[in-house]
């Protein structure tokens, strides 16, 4: 059994790795503030001798003897993340700074969930690891690019530094149960949408592309990174390379939840990347790691917790 801290734990990603690794038998210790995290998530848990809740942002100095920490910390949606953006540097920069501080402490692996944001509107197409990407560093979502970028960059100069062992995941398009309806990304808010029976609202051409990983698939791609020698650092591509236009998706949707909803399109928001899609051959390499979910087989698991969720709020 392992002590480990899941900063985020409370969140879409955070709560599914929780659920993981209480199987597995381990002690967690669970770290939210509840900005984007939601208890509802971590209830099942919460009677359990082996799971602990500390509601504390992560932005504050902490320290917890433990044997591994998963810094999930930070809201991943655009709608979320750009409602504080100073909020959103500092939970990504000083956030790091002190779980990085406290694996230096104690002298344990530290994975961090980075982002497919590190690339920007990219240029190159699919993403390797290699790219430097293309970023606006002082655009909207830049609060959110930059600071996972500026994460990366102090988890790599702990490395050499102080030989801290870290594991960092570029974390591509994830979805599944346990979203929020008001997630204001693309899949939460088509199938809200289609249940709701309002239109499907598309932003751009409908067009552009997305990779969509499902979230069992991702929480086994961090499980199999934080195994690895320590000589695997990353970063490394965690996502489904199968590529879809956005229009695709909500056309599949709306067959899927037999759903009238019309297809409205609206402008492009600023600096939203056209084309976004994972380069996994390092995964496959050092991780022996793919998806094995295909969307349509997601979809309809999250679909049917959508339905549930908006059944029990009255709507």
């Amino acid at each position: 059994m392992k002590k480990i801290l899941i900063t985020g734990g409370a969140g879409f990603l955070g709560s599914h790795l929780c659920e993981r690794l209480l199987q597995e038998g381990h002690e967690l210790f669970c770290l939210d503030n509840f900005f984007t995290g939601n208890k509802e998530n971590i209830a099942p848990f919460l009677s359990l001798p082996t799971f602990h809740l500390i509601e504390q942002d992560v932005s504050i100095p902490f320290d917890l003897q433990i044997d591994q920490i998963y810094n999930l910390a930070c809201p991943a949606s655009p709608l979320h993340y750009q409602l504080d953006p100073v909020k959103t540097v500092k939970t990504n920069v000083l956030g790091a700074i002190n779980m990085l501080e406290l694996a230096k402490k104690y002298t344990i692996p530290i994975f961090q969930a980075s982002t497919s944001e590190v690339y920007g509107d990219p240029s190159l197409h699919p993403q390797p690891e290699t790219y430097w990407g293309n970023v606006n560093p002082i655009g909207e979502r830049s609060c959110y690019d930059e600071g996972k970028r500026c994460a990366e960059t102090l988890f790599f100069d702990y490395f050499r530094q102080f030989g801290i062992p870290i594991k960092v995941g570029r974390i591509f398009n994830t979805y599944g149960p346990r979203m929020r309806p008001n997630d204001g990304r693309v899949i939460s808010n088509f199938i809200v949408q289609a249940l709701k029976g309002e239109p499907i609202t598309i932003y751009g051409s409908g067009h552009q592309t997305r990779s969509f990983c499902y979230v069992d698939d991702l929480i086994e791609a961090f499980l199999r990174f934080m195994s690895t020698d320590k000589t695997i650092t990353g970063p490394i591509n965690l996502g489904n390379p199968v590529e879809f236009q956005i229009i695709e998706l909500a056309q599949l949707i709306l067959e899927l939840t037999a759903s009238s909803s019309s297809i409205i399109l609206k402008s492009l928001p600023k600096d939203d990347p056209k084309q976004r899609k994972p380069d996994i051959e390092l995964a496959k390499k050092q991780l022996s790691w793919e998806p094995k979910i295909a969307l349509k087989e997601g979809l309809l698991a999250t679909i049917a917790y959508f339905d549930t969720t908006l059944s029990l709020e009255g709507v």
